[in-house]
């Protein structure tokens, strides 16, 4: 990686976890503690939780993950990328570590994922913190279209067959700064480093095909809250102010969910761990 060590604020023992199928989930463990599974947003990867991580590792062993194709997590593209196959890869993941009696921390398609598969083994799950759950796609790349205007044009153009790929190739760092824009209330609360790194991850061979292959099964994620009526568990669902999703949408989630507490952070937007880290601590206080 080219980023200094000095930017990063966490270091752990780092892993590869190889699925059934032959992909690999890319791990990296620090803390100690009582297990805590820790997913992240679209497009970004674990480094996306540098001010985060140090917090949960004060109280957990933090196992903060890669999603499939994400990160530094291998791609396939024969492999349809929607939240079931995502559910399930971490499911496997969960079941090959031994985890029981875990938190489960997920921030957008992490936090909806983090309800899924609450539901799906809540034999194993003790708690969930989902914070701005993506639930509620009602078109392609919905919830990130509304960021800002770029993010609409752009997200609009991936869209489309054949035209959508070759606008795809053309992603940067200036215009993937544009449209991370529209998921925070300030665009320098993003770290250089970090956007250089999510650039960086973004040209590895097969990325492109990754991120067209999850917006197109932006269904998914939608009927992903279906099973939101078996987790079992106490959830916490975090939204910032100025989070993509409506009032109305939150409400729905919250009334889908059997136990389930509602707090919103003043002030903040979609990458609530990059926007507000500081309030965001407070809920898990």
């Amino acid at each position: 990686m080219n980023y200094a060590p000095k930017d990063l604020k966490f270091n752990g023992e780092e892993r590869f976890i190889k699925l059934a199928n032959g992909e690999t989930i890319r791990v990296i463990k620090t803390g100690q503690g009582a297990p805590l599974l820790l997913m992240h947003t679209i497009r970004t990867q674990i480094e996306f939780f540098s001010e985060m991580i140090p917090f949960y590792a004060k109280n957990y062993t933090v196992y903060a993950v890669d999603l499939p194709g994400h990160g530094l997590s291998s791609i396939n593209k024969s492999i349809n990328y929607d939240e079931p196959y995502l559910r399930n890869a971490l499911i496997e993941v969960i079941n090959q570590l031994g985890l029981n009696n875990l938190t489960l921390v997920g921030e957008s398609i992490g936090a909806t994922l983090a309800l899924t598969i609450a539901a799906t083994l809540p034999e194993k799950i003790k708690q969930v913190f989902a914070v701005n759950t993506y639930d509620y796609e009602t078109r392609y790349a919905d919830g990130i279209r509304r960021g800002n205007f770029i993010a609409n044009f752009i997200l609009w153009n991936y869209s489309i067959p054949v035209h959508g790929a070759i606008f795809a190739a053309l992603e940067n760092r200036f215009f993937l700064s544009l449209v991370m824009n529209g998921g925070v209330t300030n665009i320098k609360r993003i770290p250089t480093w970090l956007m250089k790194l999510f650039d960086q991850t973004g040209h590895r061979p097969g990325y492109k095909f990754l991120g067209r292959n999850l917006l197109k099964n932006w269904r998914s994620w939608s009927k992903a809250s279906e099973l939101y009526a078996q987790v079992k568990c106490p959830v916490i669902l975090v939204y910032g102010e100025f989070d993509w999703s409506t009032q109305q949408e939150r409400s729905r989630t919250l009334n889908q969910l059997p136990a389930a507490t509602l707090q919103t952070i003043a002030g903040a937007g979609h990458f609530l761990s990059i926007d507000n880290p500081e309030a965001l601590k407070l809920v898990f206080k």
